[in-house]
Order: structure tokens, then C-alpha cells, then sequence
């Protein structure tokens, strides 16, 4: 009686034991694992100590920096990264909070009132997760909230920019103290100081650094050569207008009109950029100088590339190649008018960063801007007035109402602006009607560019388009599809190129334009919807990967394996699309994937499938699963001669909607799979090609019916297609009131050949009979059932379309 009760005890106290061993196996220790999860959670609370501190200094340079645009850019940038950074280390923090959680629930809670302990083991570990979860919990509650400081701050920025951009405009300047005698004596005061300067500079530059000037010089002009030379060996044709070309196409000057404006240009502008870089590399540059040359280069490149778009655009020399329909008059003066637009602009600009190098007097600079703001109105209402156009009489008239009121519009609105002390506003007016049109204008015949080279035959008209015809031989199909490819990237590369320039223009900076285009391309929200453009092209560039590979390795396999192991052509069509398909399918989920797609979020849309499957795809799907059955199952494959309902034919190709079949008289039968497998299907090649066929004759009575017998039998194994095994035989298959119906049965080895022995055999027949004496019933018609359809005689070489059709009968096929 005292046995049991100690022996239970025992045996609870093991079975206690054992369970907490076995519960500390996994966390166990909870000693070991607390140590690396402490450091962890360490190691992120000191980059968010470190995330906080540089948040308190980027605010602090924002509100010391609170004038300058370019340098709250650049905060706002670096506040937009560190929320990226911060975001990710709360990220890294997730994986741990779901470890805990699990093994918070493995666990369980504690023993209440009344329920056995537990372990002590357990309890710890219990305590330890609960404080780390707390601490974690705590730190992300952190992050959150520098996450929403930096947000605040980067509005506050934007703000800020808002702000300042509209008090340079509204701002209004006194005229009249900018108007009197001692702004010439400032003027000239600053100009003997930057001919100092640069005077000085250059006795520098010519005593002390006149190798690396020249070594500068050299590397400019060759990087600018490379280019301009490599750009007239490519597009020669397209840099210069031919005079001898009377009517070039309008595909022709478009071309001319961009190439000449964007190749001379761009090799100007490197020329000026490697001169710069290489000055400043051998330090060649003073402070001073190195923002006034860099300006005046800026400003060079500019007002030249304005000047190669107005004498592409208006070609007074060349009135055949003008894009712009004016009369020659009006274009020289069109191109006069906006080249001294881009001049007196560019000059303005240059002078403007002077004074703020000099430090200029604010009258000087106010007296500066109004001359030049109002000098360039004046010549945008000159351009207004400009009479280009002919009227049905041939009197000059202006422009269209649509276009002239507003150039007028603008060159008396930046007047008014300058001439009531709006300085900046008018600055900001005559600048953008400068350098925007003049980009909005290089986008415009881009564009034109595009669509013309998409038409049909307009590429392989153009130079490129007949060398490559010359070189590679291609048709003018697969030039227009590069065509089209052409068109569709030169409209991706003026807008990439044109609009963030205009961008510049209009106030914004680098840091802008880099924030908003990583914005796009990481994620695009619609609704409670993101997606990302990047994750987009990397899936497409993934798929179209994928494709390609597929459709080499069926080529390979096809061309490679299976036709040196000699496979048969319908095993080798199975295979080959099989694969296809399981490629594609392959190839269509990796790159779901890397677009960054769940494939288990694609389980709900399957969900809603399924039932527009089970009602509207129904027969889609049904002839899909018939492909896959007839493409495992093989009870056909290509090049079998197959009777399927009416339809007789060679079986051409086997898809897994449906199969296309060639009939002898080449038509092409598109038959559903579903129909191949529910109905019955005849295939004469099945296995080998050996079939029966037959010839009937009928006799008139009185008729030596054994005499036709040996006569038939004779005529059969005379034709050398005919085969011995099985020998021919002859069948008397009826008595009627026409006379004695013989039916001559003979096999063959190739189903193929059966026209041409019938056709054969019946010529051979009729010659007989007439020989021997033996009458055909005048009742009856030489008449022969074919089953399946015959095929025309295969044929011989050197045979004629009308033995084909002679031959064109078939009586055929297994009896019973």
C-alpha cells in the first residue's frame, strides 16, 4: 500500500524534470541567448542615439541656412536618407519581436492560483523575453518618433523653399535709385576690378602654371574632337542640309534640324566641361575666377546651342529645309531676334553672378537687370510683330491670333514687370522665355523626329535604315519594327533629358529631381495599392530573360540532342513544346516575383478565376487540358495523316488549344483539342505507314469472271509498288442487275503511294480488258468509294500537275 504512492512520486518528480529540461532545450538558455539579443538591441539603440543626433544638427543647419535654396536641398536630401536608414533598422528589429512572440506562446502564461509550478527555468526565461519585447517595443517607439520629426522637417523645408521662391519674385526694388550717375561710376569701378582680377589671374596662369593650362587645353579640345568627329563618322549626313536636295523630306529635315543642333552643341559644352575640370584638377582655378568662368562657359554653351536651334528651325540660307513655314525675310530676321534674346539673357546672367563675386552695390545690380530685362521684352514684342506669313493675295501677315497675342503677351509683361522695380519676377519671365523655349522647342522636333521615323518605310528610307539593309540583308518588316523600337526611345530620351532640365529652370535643384525620381521608382501608391517601377522593368528584364533562354534551349535540344539521337519529328514536337510552355510559365513566375509580387497574394485573384473558369473559360480550358492529354498521350503526332469527323489531312502542328491540320487540297483546318479527344480519330501513320487499298471494276455479264479474276491479280502484281506479303487478292463483292462487281485488293508500304497505284492499276485495267475482250457494263461507273478522302499522287520527279490530278482519287482504308 505504501509502495505505489512513493513510486508515483517518483515517477511525477521525473516526468517534471524531464518536461523542463525539454522546455529549456529550445531557449535555453536563456542565459545564452539573452547575451548576443542584449548586444543586438544595444547596437540599434546606438544608431538611434547617432540618427538622433544628426537630426538635431541637419535641423539646426536648416534654420541657419534659411536663405539659401541650394543648401536646404541638400539638408532635405540628407534627412531623406537617414529615414531610410532609420527605417531599416526598425526592419532589422521585426524578426526578433515574432521570435519572442512565438516563444512567449510556446511558453505559455504563468501558473495561476491552485495549478502546479513551474519550472524556475521557465519563469526566467519568461521575464527575460517579456523584457527584451519591452525594450525593443521601446526602441521602435523611438523610431517612430524621429521618423515623424524628420518627415515634419523635411515639410518645414519645402515649406521654407516655397517661400523663398515667392519673395525673389514679389520682391520690389526701387527704380529710382538705380537710375542716376553714380551707377556708371560703379559700373565702371567693377569692371576695372574683374579685369584685375582676371589680368592678375592669367599673369598667374601664363608664369607659373603654363603647362597644366596648356596640358588643359589639350585634353579639351581632344575630348570635344572624339566626339564631334565620332558623331560626323556616324551621322555625316544628318549634320549639314544638302543645297542640291530640292524637296528633302520632312523626315530629312528633322533629322538635319536635331542632329545639327544637339552634336555641335554637345561637343561645345565638353569642351568647356573638361576645360574647367582639368583647370581645377592642376589647380589652376582661383575661388573667384572659377565661378565666373564657370558661369561664362555655362552661359556660352547655351546662347550657341539657342543659335544652332533658330538656324536649324528657320534656315534662312536654305528655304527647302526650314522646319518653320516662313518667308525668307522674316526667318533672317526671326533668327537675328532670338539669337539677340539668348544674348542679352546670357548676358545678364553672367553679370549677375559678377556682382555677387565682387559685391557689387545693389543699384548696380538693380540698373543692370532692369536694362536687361526690358531689352529683352522689347525684342520678344519685335518677334511678335514679325509679319513670316503670306495671306491669300501675298501680302505679309503675323502670325496666327493663338500664337502672336501671347509672345506679345510676355514681352509687355516682362517690360511692365522690370519697369515697376519687379526685378526678379522679370528676371525669372525673360530667362525661362529663353532657355525654356528654346529646350521646350529641341523636345518638340525630337518628338516629331519620333513620329515620323515610325511611319511605315520611313526608317528604311533613312541612311541608317539603307546601311543596314546593305550590310545585313533584313526585309523592310523587320526594319520597320526597328523603326518603332527607334521612335519609342527617342521619345524616352527627350523626356528624360527635357524635362528635368526644364525642372532646373524653374527653380528646382538636382536634389529635387533625384528625390522625386527615387520616390517614383521605389514605390508608386494608388490607393491602398504600391507598386514600384524598378521592381516592374527588373521583372519584365527577368521574364523576357527567362523567354529568350527558353526558346534557345528548345532550339538546342531540338537541333542538338534530339535530331543526333534520331527522335522521331512528332516525339521532338511534343518535347519541344512542352518545354516551351513550362519555360514560359517558369519565366512568367520568377520574373512576378522579382517584381516584387507575392505569388500568395495572386491566390485570391486565382479564387475569382476559377469561377469565370467554370462558366465563360470552360471551353478554354477544356481544349488546354486536351493539349496537354494529346501531347503526353501521342495518339498522333505531326506529319500522321489523321480523318477527324469530315476533316482528312497531315497533321501540321499540335498546340495546346488546338491542332492544324493541312488537307490535300491545302487547306489549313484549325481543329479544338477538346473535339480530337471526345470524338473518334482515324490515323492511317500511327504506327508505320503499310496500308490496304482498292480498285473496283465491274463486268458485264457473260463475263469469264475467272479470266477477270487472273487478269486482276495478274495487273496487281505487275506494279512494282504493290506489295507480295500480303499478296493481292480479288474479291467478287456482287452480283447486280449492272453486272459482275470485282474489287481488286492490294497493300502497300507507304499509304503515300496509294493514288499513284490506283491510278496506275485502273489505266493498266482498261487496256486489259480492251485486249482481252472483256466488256465493262455500259450501267455501271468506274466508280471506287475513298475512305478516307484520297490524296493527289506523290510526285515523281518530273512529273506534271495533271498526273497529280489523275491521281487525285483515293479508295482506302481497313475493312472489316
Amino acid at each position: 500500500m505504501t509502495v505505489a504512492p512513493t513510486f508515483l512520486s517518483r515517477l511525477s518528480a521525473c516526468l517534471i524534470l524531464c518536461l523542463a529540461l525539454f522546455a529549456a532545450l529550445p531557449g535555453a538558455p536563456a542565459h545564452a541567448q539573452a547575451q548576443p539579443t542584449a548586444s543586438a538591441v544595444a547596437d540599434q539603440r546606438a544608431s538611434l542615439t547617432a540618427y538622433t543626433k544628426q537630426a538635431d544638427d541637419l535641423e539646426r543647419q536648416m534654420k541657419a541656412n534659411a536663405e539659401a535654396d541650394g543648401r536646404l536641398v541638400d539638408i532635405r536630401n540628407q534627412l531623406d536618407a537617414l529615414s531610410r536608414q532609420l527605417l531599416a533598422s526598425s526592419v532589422a528589429l521585426r524578426p526578433r519581436i515574432s521570435e519572442i512572440n512565438t516563444r512567449l506562446d510556446q511558453i505559455g502564461p504563468p501558473p495561476g492560483d491552485g495549478q502546479p509550478a513551474e519550472p524556475d527555468v521557465l519563469t526566467k526565461e519568461r521575464a527575460a523575453l517579456q523584457q527584451e519585447k519591452a525594450e525593443i517595443n521601446a526602441l521602435l517607439g523611438e523610431a517612430e518618433a524621429l521618423s515623424l520629426r524628420i518627415g515634419a522637417l523635411v515639410e518645414q523645408i519645402a515649406q521654407i523653399r516655397r517661400d523663398l521662391f515667392a519673395s525673389q519674385l514679389s520682391r520690389r526694388y526701387d527704380i529710382g535709385s538705380a537710375l542716376n550717375a553714380q551707377v556708371l561710376a560703379d559700373f565702371a569701378r567693377e569692371a576695372q576690378d574683374v579685369y584685375n582680377r582676371f589680368s592678375s589671374w592669367i599673369s598667374f596662369a601664363v608664369r607659373f602654371k603654363l603647362s597644366s593650362v596648356a596640358f588643359a587645353a589639350f585634353f579639351a579640345v581632344l575630348a570635344a574632337a572624339v566626339l564631334l568627329i565620332g558623331g560626323r563618322r556616324a551621322f555625316g549626313r544628318l549634320l549639314t542640309a544638302d543645297a542640291g536636295v530640292a524637296r528633302p523630306s520632312y523626315l530629312s529635315r528633322l533629322s538635319v534640324a536635331f542632329w545639327s543642333t544637339l552634336l555641335p552643341s554637345l561637343a561645345l559644352a565638353v569642351f568647356f566641361a573638361a576645360t574647367y575640370f582639368f583647370l581645377g584638377y592642376f589647380n589652376v582655378l582661383r575661388g573667384d575666377i572659377a565661378q565666373i568662368l564657370g558661369t561664362l562657359f555655362n552661359v556660352i554653351a547655351t546662347v550657341y546651342f539657342i543659335n544652332r536651334l533658330a538656324r536649324a528651325a528657320f534656315s534662312p540660307r536654305l528655304p527647302n529645309w526650314r522646319l518653320v513655314p516662313v518667308e525668307t525675310a522674316a526667318a533672317w530676321k526671326l533668327y537675328i531676334l532670338v539669337s539677340a534674346t539668348s544674348i542679352v539673357t546670357g548676358a545678364d546672367f553672367v553679370l549677375t553672378k559678377v556682382n555677387t563675386v565682387v559685391g557689387s552695390p545693389l543699384s548696380l545690380t538693380i540698373a543692370k537687370s532692369l536694362v536687361a530685362t526690358v531689352i529683352v521684352g522689347v525684342l520678344i514684342v519685335l518677334i511678335g510683330a514679325v509679319k513670316p506669313l503670306r495671306d491669300g493675295e501675298g501680302r505679309p501677315r503675323h502670325w496666327p491670333a493663338a500664337l502672336r497675342y501671347p509672345i506679345l503677351a510676355l514681352g509687355l509683361s516682362t517690360i511692365a514687370a522690370a519697369v515697376l522695380g519687379y526685378i526678379g519676377l522679370a528676371r525669372f519671365m525673360s530667362q525661362q522665355i529663353v532657355v525654356t523655349g528654346a529646350i521646350l522647342a529641341t523636345m518638340y522636333i525630337g518628338h516629331l523626329s519620333a513620329q515620323a521615323l515610325a511611319k511605315l518605310g520611313a526608317f528604311r528610307g533613312s541612311a541608317l535604315g539603307r546601311r543596314l539593309e546593305g550590310r545585313l540583308k533584313i526585309d523592310a518588316g523587320v526594319e520597320d519594327q526597328i523603326g518603332l523600337a527607334l521612335s519609342i526611345l527617342i521619345h524616352v530620351v527627350v523626356v528624360a533629358i527635357g524635362v528635368p532640365l526644364i525642372l532646373l529652370q524653374w527653380g528646382f535643384q538636382w536634389g529635387d529631381i533625384t528625390t522625386w525620381t527615387f520616390g517614383i521608382a521605389r514605390e508608386i501608391r494608388v490607393g491602398s495599392i504600391s507598386f514600384s517601377l524598378v521592381g516592374i522593368v527588373t521583372g519584365i528584364v527577368v521574364f523576357l530573360l527567362g523567354y529568350f533562354l527558353t526558346r534557345w534551349f528548345q532550339s538546342w535540344l531540338d537541333g542538338s540532342v534530339m535530331t543526333r539521337g534520331r527522335v522521331d519529328a512528332g516525339v521532338r514536337n511534343s518535347i519541344r513544346t512542352v518545354v516551351g510552355y513550362s519555360g514560359v510559365a517558369v519565366a512568367a513566375l520568377v520574373g512576378i516575383s522579382a517584381a516584387g509580387i507575392s505569388l500568395s497574394s495572386l491566390a485570391l485573384v486565382a479564387g475569382g478565376l476559377s469561377l469565370g473558369i467554370g462558366f465563360g473559360l470552360q471551353n478554354i480550358v477544356q481544349n488546354f487540358v486536351s493539349g496537354l492529354i494529346l501531347l503526353a498521350e501521342r495518339p498522333f503526332k505531326v506529319g500522321d495523316w489523321i480523318v477527324a469527323g469530315g476533316t482528312s489531312g497531315i497533321v501540321k502542328k499540335i498546340s495546346v488549344r488546338a491542332t492544324q491540320i493541312e488537307t490535300f487540297q491545302r487547306q489549313m483546318v484549325i481543329l479544338p483539342n477538346s473535339e480530337l479527344i471526345n470524338a473518334s480519330v482515324g490515323n492511317w501513320t500511327h504506327r508505320n505507314r503499310l496500308a490496304r487499298t482498292e480498285v473496283r471494276i465491274t463486268a458485264a455479264y457473260g463475263s469469264d469472271a475467272r479470266k477477270v479474276q487472273a487478269l486482276l491479280l495478274e495487273l496487281a502484281r505487275a506494279q512494282p509498288m504493290v506489295l507480295k506479303n500480303p499478296e493481292p487478292f480479288v474479291a467478287l463483292v456482287d452480283i447486280s442487275n449492272v453486272g459482275l462487281e470485282f474489287e481488286l485488293r492490294v497493300f502497300l508500304a507507304d499509304v503515300y503511294d496509294s493514288g499513284t497505284v490506283q491510278n496506275d492499276l485502273r489505266f493498266a485495267i482498261l487496256e486489259a480488258f480492251e485486249r482481252e475482250g472483256i466488256a465493262i457494263s455500259y450501267a455501271a461507273r468506274s466508280a471506287y468509294r475513298a475512305d478516307p478522302p484520297a490524296e493527289p499522287a506523290r510526285a515523281e520527279p518530273g512529273g506534271t500537275p495533271e498526273a497529280d490530278a489523275a491521281a487525285g482519287s483515293k479508295k482506302a482504308g481497313p475493312q472489316p
